[in-house]
């Protein structure tokens, strides 16, 4: 029996960049509909262990678990047989099968892909049961999950302009650019609870703050940078280091750097506050950050646009394709970035990029408000908006 209740299936993940604007997008949706008086069910479709299952829980979501398979771009014959790869041929079809279950019990009105190579079968089981499909690409660089998915897809939402000549010339007409939604939480923290909530001393209100990040896993080239310039850096600035926790059995380079915290004089130890991750305490970070130091996802790049920071990047090394330096390289190109090779990276030049950034306070507010400009602030909106119109036309 047909209710007037909508329902929505979302899938995408693999990293937090995928998880985060689909989270923004549900939340916004909930507002949207709330207004309206208009029930509404959500449900989440990835992997088994990623990383997407937590933070659906987390805020809330109905979870479901499929088998899913990476996604390679190219290989070679010799270096391709290996037991995870054939294993990974074969839990796409799984995957896919399971997808059309869930997809068939939960009968959604349509379904939000925000891609990573999880998305892939609950959007072609979409497909396959004539569900309505929307798929948000993050990058400049159009992901090989969102390449695939871009045949199955009802309409295909954009971040950048520039990925419109990604996609092939037949897709282009489902194409939309609304840019990336991010997280409300960014935006709910001020400099004065943020001192007293890191432990800073207001003696140190004269100097700048960096945020150094590199994600869930952290980046251990950045954190091995940081580590090695510590008491430098400390010198010139305060800093809140996000550093991730590595794979079991690695070493944690959370204990290395809380062990030379440990030695770090008083006056310089209290501008340091070391964190394995980051959650809704993001605000208060970048309320108080002047430069934002890490990787260029998507996620971080959109962030530091939508706040007006000034941003040191360090791209990832690219593996299936450059999009880190693509990202970066537009915020550079308005003059509200700097990027640092990763390849070059090591403590005394990251200490060089930064004392030269932060020794010229106007030229960092010049880069943030030049970063402003990039900003799409109502992309969760437009997103919302376009979800809820293919619910109504279907």
């Amino acid at each position: 029996m047909k209710t007037n209740e909508i329902r929505i299936l979302v899938t995408g993940g693999g990293t937090g960049g995928h998880v985060s604007p689909a989270l923004a997008i549900i939340q916004t949706i909930k507002e949207q509909t709330a207004r309206a008086n208009r029930p509404i069910r959500f449900r989440y479709i990835g992997s088994k262990h990623g990383i997407e299952r937590r933070l659906a829980q987390e805020a809330g979501l109905d979870f479901v678990g499929v088998s899913s398979g990476k996604l390679r771009r190219a290989f070679n014959l010799r270096g391709y047989f290996t037991r995870q790869n054939l294993l990974d041929l074969f839990r796409v079809p799984l995957g896919v099968v399971q997808a059309l279950w869930q997809v068939w019990r939960f009968r959604p009105d349509v379904v939000l892909s925000t891609g990573g190579y999880v998305s892939v079968p609950p959007v072609i089981a979409a497909w396959l049961l004539r569900v309505p499909v929307l798929t948000h690409e993050q990058t400049v660089q159009v992901g090989l999950a969102n390449r695939i998915e871009a045949y199955f897809a009802t309409r295909i939402a954009l971040t950048f302009e520039g990925a419109l000549q990604e996609l092939p010339a037949r897709l282009q007409s489902k194409a939309f650019v609304t840019g990336n939604p991010v997280r409300e939480a960014i935006f709910k923290g001020d400099k004065p609870s943020a001192i007293a909530r890191f432990g800073f001393s207001a003696e140190d209100n004269a100097l700048p703050t960096l945020y150094i990040t590199g994600g869930v896993q952290g980046a251990r080239v950045i954190n091995r940078a940081v580590e090695s310039v510590l008491p430098e850096l400390l010198q010139v600035s305060r800093v809140i280091h996000q550093c991730g926790r590595q794979p079991e059995g690695e070493e944690q380079d959370y204990d290395r750097l809380e062990a030379i915290a440990a030695k770090l004089p008083p006056e310089l130890g209290r501008r340091y506050f070391l964190t394995r991750f980051v959650g809704e305490e993001i605000g208060a970070i970048f309320a108080l950050a002047d430069l934002v130091i890490g990787r260029s996802g998507a996620g971080t790049v959109t962030e530091v646009s939508a706040l007006g920071k000034a941003a040191l990047f360090i791209p990832l090394v690219p593996t299936g394709g450059d999009e880190q330096t693509r990202n970066a390289q537009r915020l550079v190109d308005a003059g509200a970035a700097v990027i640092l090779p990763n390849a070059e990276l090591n403590g005394l030049r990251l200490l060089d990029k930064v004392k030269k950034l932060v020794n010229d306070a106007a030229g960092l507010r010049q880069m943030g408000a030049a970063s402003l400009t990039l900003a799409r602030p109502k992309a969760a909106q437009d997103l919302a908006r376009a979800l809820l119109e293919m619910v109504r036309a279907g």
